[in-house]
């Protein structure tokens, strides 16, 4: 198969009206990019530059300048967002089509993601027929989102910004039962992961992928990994704008871009649309916050270097108010200036976080704006019609007023407690009143957070085609959500959930528990996740317990890496290998909200079969010391401190892990 292939054009804007133009073989100027000259040599692309400099002493035109375009079996395209925009210029569509909930594929990403595959292809069979060494072919197969873990390959795929339509869940349902062992892992990145893909058949799963708009790019590397957003984006009612146009603007821009392609170490970016921080912002690279000033007008704060792993910190936030317009302009001189001074010669000295820290945050701010300055105005700058153009993917769906629903919802809560139990953890706020945002716990008592199978994505691929406008999230606490349902239509939903076992009524409970896959796959862990998550799960099962506990955050990661935000859990459980076996330490007090704080290590670690033990002397501590049923776990830590919990654990025999 032959990839596409790239090289250079002139563009311009025609002076007499300021249409956009391209110069064409026949040294004219045109308005369609594809009668435009393609450079793809030195002497060309000089003879292009001259010619654009003549133009311009012409008076013919203005702005002249080079940019990178992409040529495929369908014609002649821009690479870069802007320009691609520019020459197609704005497409409204009618409200209500799938395309307008959903960033679909253009011909560039198409043409892109299948010369990519087809590369792949290639290396892996030089792999396996021995052409390639491992060390040569470990790059390329990670540039490509496979992994290899303790028992097999892993492949994790994109799942941008959390969004799925019933189409994609349906292939990813496909991929587990056909590739995989019937199941699939939504992670806290919201990406999804396969355990057991044999590597002859990995280029396959891609191929079908592709098949949906879906890739496994970006999910692995030194680059700027998948862009996450709030899970209730577009349907939220404290919402100040949906995230995900913005998030899709990022992904376009950082996809194999060539200056940050290499960076020091992973970049991982969240974006959030409300006051309310349901993304985690500050514990990323680059945390971004919608918000409008005085003049109603949309930008964003800016947060840098949060993280977790080895060295958790909170990001700092070093602009207040970030016009939209320079939103591209202003994450790439974050990106320039961590790029130039990010450390390489220490891993774990390599996130952005460490040159905050190192450098200060008012000096590295003021390096990002001295970069910024000679990108403000640049190509980089967003205009409107390119942000309203992508804004329309993600229109809000046409809601019928279902009114109905209130007195419905009303009678089933009473004559079923299941029911209401459900719709009171599992059910949030719509911004339209007669709808819900439905989370589905990807956590039933005792099983393994964050797994679904093959069965089980098939048939919410069904009810959001049904129920929910065809759109499924993906949240960073490894469970789903459909974000338009109608309260009239919640008890048929609830029923259908619970025929599949995903009625599970813990959204945000105790035993709603964010755990990474940990020693049972991972190579770089040094302790089990899982099965602790299960047996705290099965200790706290019932569910008038849950209840009467309230809202409480149990995060676990298999070892110091934090890919289970044990840092940022209410109750934190960090799995570490000491003398040849497991132990768990357990901070207390994280949180990965609006009011970010990274928990403390309460003491010395526990033994595997004392861990459950003492979450339930946690637990109890809280509930006998608390004020009231209205103050949470997180708000009686901050009020009283580790104190009460070190004395229930220890006695007086506290001591450091």
């Amino acid at each position: 198969m032959t990839g596409p292939t790239t090289g250079k054009i002139l563009t311009a804007n025609r002076l007499i009206d300021g249409v956009s133009v391209w110069f064409s073989a026949n040294s004219e100027w045109v308005e369609d990019i594809r009668e435009g000259f393609v450079a793809r040599h030195d002497d060309a692309v000089k003879a292009l530059e001259a010619a654009g400099a003549q133009a311009q002493a012409d008076n013919r035109v203005v702005d002249a300048n080079l940019i990178d375009v992409i040529e495929g079996e369908e014609g002649l395209r821009a690479i870069r967002l802007r320009e691609r925009i520019r020459a197609e210029g704005p497409a409204p569509k009618k409200p209500g089509q799938l395309e307008d909930i959903m960033y679909r594929y253009d011909e560039f990403d198409r043409d892109f993601v299948s010369a990519r595959v087809a590369q792949f292809r290639d290396q892996v069979e030089r792999r396996l027929s021995g052409e390639i060494s491992e060390d040569a072919f470990k790059p390329l197969r990670l540039m490509n989102g496979v992994y290899l873990q303790l028992h097999a390959y892993m492949l994790r795929v994109a799942i941008p910004y959390g969004t799925l339509s019933s189409r994609q869940m349906r292939m990813l349902a496909h991929i587990a039962r056909k590739y995989d062992r019937g199941y699939g892992h939504f992670t806290t990145r919201q990406n999804i992961q396969y355990n057991w893909p044999k590597l002859g058949e990995i280029p396959d799963i891609l191929d079908d992928l592709a098949g949906v708009e879906m890739h496994a790019i970006q999910t692995s590397g030194n680059c700027i990994r998948n862009v996450t957003a709030d899970h209730f984006a577009g349907a939220a009612a404290d919402e100040v704008a949906d995230p995900r146009p913005y998030a899709e603007i990022l992904r376009q821009w950082s996809s194999l871009h060539p200056e940050f392609s290499f960076l020091p170490r992973k970049f991982k970016i969240a974006v959030t649309g409300a006051d309310r921080d349901r993304a985690a912002i500050q514990v990323h690279d680059i945390g971004l916050q919608l918000k409008r000033n005085e003049e109603g007008e949309i930008g964003f704060a800016v947060w840098i270097g949060g993280g977790q792993g080895r060295t958790p910190m909170i990001a700092k936030k070093i602009k207040d108010f970030l016009p939209e317009a320079h939103l591209l302009s202003y994450i790439t001189a974050i990106m320039r200036v961590y790029n130039l001074h990010g450390r390489r010669d220490n891993k774990y000295k390599a996130r952005i976080k460490i040159l905050v820290h190192e450098t200060g945050t008012e000096e590295l701010a003021s390096q990002i704006e001295a970069e910024w300055a000679h990108l403000r105005e640049s190509e980089l700058r967003l205009p409107d019609a390119d942000i309203a153009r992508i804004g329309h993917y993600f229109a809000a769906p046409d809601l019928p007023a279902r009114a109905e629903g209130w007195t419905e919802l009303a009678a089933w809560k009473k004559s079923d407690a299941g029911f209401a139990s459900w719709v009171a953890r599992n059910v949030s706020p719509h911004r339209h009143p007669d709808y819900g945002m439905v989370t589905i716990s990807l956590k039933p008592i005792g099983g393994i957070p964050g797994d679904a199978s093959a069965e089980q994505m098939d048939a919410i691929a069904d009810l959001a085609e049904q129920y929910s406008s065809d759109e499924i999230r993906v949240t960073h606490e490894q469970n789903l959500v459909l974000p338009h349902v109608a309260l009239a239509d919640l008890e048929p939903l609830y029923r259908a959930l619970h025929a599949e076992g995903l009625a599970t009524a813990n959204s945000g409970l105790v035993t709603d528990i964010i755990a990474c896959p940990g020693l049972d796959y991972c190579a770089l862990a040094n302790a089990r996740s899982i099965p602790v998550a299960q047996e705290i799960s099965e200790r706290f099962g019932d569910q008038a317990r849950q209840e009467e506990i309230g809202d409480l955050k149990i995060k676990i990661s298999g070892c110091i890496n934090a890919c289970g935000h044990h840092h940022v859990g209410h109750i934190g459980i960090l799995g570490v290998e000491k003398k040849g076996a497991e132990l768990y330490q357990i901070t207390l007090g994280g949180s990965a909200d609006e009011n970010t704080s990274i928990g403390e290590i309460v003491g010395r670690g526990f033994e595997p079969e004392k861990v459950t033990d003492a979450i339930e002397t946690i637990v109890s501590t809280y509930l006998s010391g608390r004020s009231g049923t209205d103050e949470a776990f997180i708000d009686y830590y901050r009020r009283v401190g580790a104190a009460p919990f070190k004395e229930a654990l220890y006695g007086d025999k506290a001591e450091a892990a």
